[in-house]
């Protein structure tokens, strides 16, 4: 059974995944979730350093009754050529009998799982962090993880008031300001909002830290890989870092590696316990997420589940 982008975007919902992300996150921290390494590759398209030379990445995943794996392509010149920076592919298993279930198209699983864990973070650590509910978000970033973390943190941040718009490309920014309702605004303006969303394909730090508020919560999702970063040091070192997986973020997040940053907390583990979570409401927050392999099968799991359904009852 092959199900299109189309069938995703037809079953899929926030309302549906941000709960199941936030269950997986649970779960994982605890140790119930065989998720391994994932394996990364120069695609080998270009030369080393140049721009257009892609990236191949495996996922498997073992947890609950599923199993699943992506592969996944990120080709940051694609944008030069009109096409999606990032493609995948997930297949579902049963773990009962690894009978293949379904093959779907994974570039909208992997948009809106990671803003489905930026709901989750900022619904987890938001109330724990300011004193009162934060009005103003801005995004550094002006493709698709911008528009969809907006349309996730809706669902769970009913207080969001203005949103402010930076991108590289200026018209950009003003298209999806114009879509959003938004505003496109300076990188020194958009970096002194109240939570930062950081959803870039820089290679090199964007957000510096002397542009942050002084207890500015920073929703990082870019720079997903060891050697590429989006947020500088005086931002890195300046904050308490939590992150989607300790593990992953330590292996494969060029942010923290090579600013030397510790990782104070484990998302998952602040879910389970929030009352012990030692969250301060007087420093920086940085929430980085790398993407993990758990999360694709939780939207699987969801989207073939949901599609089940529709056809029972039809």
């Amino acid at each position: 059974m092959y199900i299109s982008e189309q069938e995703v975007r037809s079953v899929l919902t926030y309302e549906a995944l941000i709960p199941a992300i936030r269950q997986a996150l649970i779960d994982f921290s605890a140790g119930k979730v065989n998720q391994p390494p994932r394996m990364i590759l120069r695609a080998g398209n270009a030369q080393d350093q140049d721009h257009r030379n892609g990236w191949f990445v495996v996922m498997p995943v073992v947890a609950g009754e599923f199993m699943g794996v992506k592969t996944v392509t990120w080709y940051p010149a694609n944008d030069e050529l009109g096409l999606h920076t990032h493609m995948a592919i997930v297949e579902l298993l049963s773990r009962a009998t690894g009978e293949p279930l379904a093959v779907m198209d994974g570039r909208l699983i992997t948009e809106m799982r990671t803003a489905a864990v930026s709901a989750v973070a900022f619904s987890a650590l938001a109330p724990i962090h300011f004193e009162s509910p934060p009005r103003s978000i801005g995004i550094l970033g002006s493709g698709v993880q911008a528009r969809a973390h907006v349309a996730a943190l809706k669902h769970v941040w009913p207080e969001m008031g203005e949103i402010l718009i930076w991108s590289r490309t200026a018209g950009n920014a003003d298209r999806l300001a114009a879509e959003l309702g938004a505003t496109a605004v300076s990188i020194e303006r958009a970096s002194a909002a109240d939570v930062v969303l950081t959803a870039t394909s820089a290679q090199t730090p964007v957000l510096r830290g002397k542009l942050l508020k002084s207890n500015a919560l920073v929703l990082a999702v870019g720079a997903t890989g060891a050697s590429i970063r989006e947020i500088d040091d005086d931002a890195m070192l300046s904050s308490f870092i939590v992150a989607e997986s300790r593990s992953c973020v330590e292996r494969e997040s060029g942010d923290v590696l090579l600013s030397g940053a510790k990782v104070h907390a484990d998302l998952g583990e602040i879910l389970a316990n929030p009352d012990g979570a030692q969250i301060p409401r007087h420093m920086r927050i940085i929430s980085k997420s790398v993407g993990m392999a758990i999360e694709d099968l939780t939207a699987a799991r969801l989207v073939w589940q949901t599609r089940q359904s529709h056809s029972d009852a039809g």
